[in-house]
């Protein structure tokens, strides 16, 4: 089965569906795996790795380097809460379950490490939700440590369970070796998949993403704040967390609100804490005063048809998964093109569920990849009569030999 491309051309009050062809090259897609060609408004940031994305719809409004892998430094721990907030979820784990400190997670985590720790004492029982806080306000590598073994008994294989949950949650390219995000070579994230890894947490967790928000944490009565310097700034900032290393530079994942638009910033490779700040604050605000959104499809509306072999019907209607809505952030005032995609492997095979994910909508803004949303079948497609099924199988037959007979020529 060859993979057939739909192209969609969009405005403000018009959606277009127009078949590219057989050949997958017919049209040949931006690439949005390399730096951006040209910065959004002329917006520009000195820091060498970002990515800005509306929480939502997982809109990217700016992007540089944002598939390059860096060091995560400390972002790692933003794997590691995941994993607990996913084993607390799927009932494996309670909040007022004690783990010990070991000797391993004091001294290489702890005082005598001499990098960010909540001071747990050495072989002291502490709860899930304390270590949770010791990690998330604090920063505590002891904590990641801890917890790490509590759950799968060693830190190899607790970062076997992250990246388990990594490429459940699509992260496909961040590799982790271990909780707390101490440096290692093999040790590596990129910033478009760390976004996704923030908006994954804040839509899924609300309960426990609200402690990325507090501003300071007592733990063996010494109080420590939170590194997050968005949080103090008053421009709705309510997470995320905060990295360093000399190989990782300044690191940030940070999220805020504003007039009840949420944004997701990633900024890495900074030289100086003030530059992550900075940067950081920057991309929002360029975010939050320079885009607006806009309704591309409404809920459960058709999106466009994948193609069926052996079905009643030859084609199956798709929609946003869900049935959600499909939005776009845009610039204000922007006459920049919007191009979509339906990309899917096909002709798809009957009989079809109602709700089977079949592919994706990709949307351009300009040279880069703004939108990805999932698509499923609108609607139930049975399987189709025998002569149905004959045409369809005799169809997909000649169409195949006949696109082998192009490319011999």
């Amino acid at each position: 089965m060859k993979r057939r491309h739909f192209i969609l051309t969009l405005s403000k009050a018009v959606a277009t569906i127009a078949a590219v062809g057989l050949m997958a090259s017919a049209w040949a897609a931006p690439n949005s795996a390399t730096a951006t060609k040209k910065d959004e408004g002329g917006f520009q940031t000195s820091v060498p790795n970002a990515i800005l994305i509306e929480a939502e719809s997982g809109t990217v409004l700016y992007e540089k380097n944002a598939d390059q892998l860096v060091a995560p430094a400390s972002l790692a721990k933003l794997m590691t809460a995941e994993v607990v907030f996913n084993e607390i979820k799927d009932g494996n784990l309670k909040l007022d379950e004690e783990f010990i400190v070991s000797e391993n997670a004091w001294r290489r985590g702890g005082a005598p490490s001499g990098g960010s720790t909540m001071f747990a004492p050495i072989y002291s029982k502490i709860s899930v939700e304390n270590l949770l806080k010791g990690v998330i306000i604090q920063s505590g590598n002891d904590a990641c440590i801890a917890l790490a073994e509590g759950i799968a008994g060693n830190e190899g294989s607790f970062a076997r369970l992250m990246n388990g949950r990594a490429r459940e949650l699509g992260l496909t390219r961040s590799n982790f070796t271990n909780a707390a995000g101490l440096p290692d070579a093999d040790m590596r994230v990129t910033v478009r998949e760390l976004a996704k890894l923030a908006q994954h947490l804040i839509a899924t967790y609300p309960e426990f993403y609200k402690w990325y928000g507090e501003r300071e944490f007592t733990w063996n009565k010494i109080r420590q704040q939170n590194r997050n310097p968005l949080l103090a700034m008053n421009i709705g900032a309510d997470g995320l967390k905060t990295g360093f290393t000399n190989e990782a530079g300044y690191n940030l994942v940070g999220s805020a609100v504003q007039n009840n638009l949420r944004l997701i910033v990633v900024v890495a490779g900074a030289k100086t804490a003030n530059e992550r700040a900075d940067e950081a604050r920057k991309l929002l605000n360029f975010g939050f005063t320079g885009f607006e959104s806009r309704l591309l499809f409404a809920e459960g509306q058709t999106v466009g048809d994948a193609r069926l072999h052996g079905g009643e019907s030859r084609y199956v209607p798709l929609v946003a998964a869900g049935n959600k809505p499909v939005r776009l952030m845009v610039p204000k005032n922007s006459p920049e093109r919007v191009l979509a995609r339906i990309v899917y492997r096909g002709p798809v095979a009957a009989p079809i569920e109602k709700g089977k994910r079949i592919g994706v909508l990709k949307v351009w803004r300009g040279e880069n990849i703004a939108l990805e949303v999932p698509l499923e079948a609108a609607q139930e497609i049975p399987e189709g009569s025998l002569t149905r099924r004959a045409f369809d199988a005799a169809s997909e037959l000649f169409g195949g030999m006949l696109r082998a007979g192009i490319k011999k020529l």
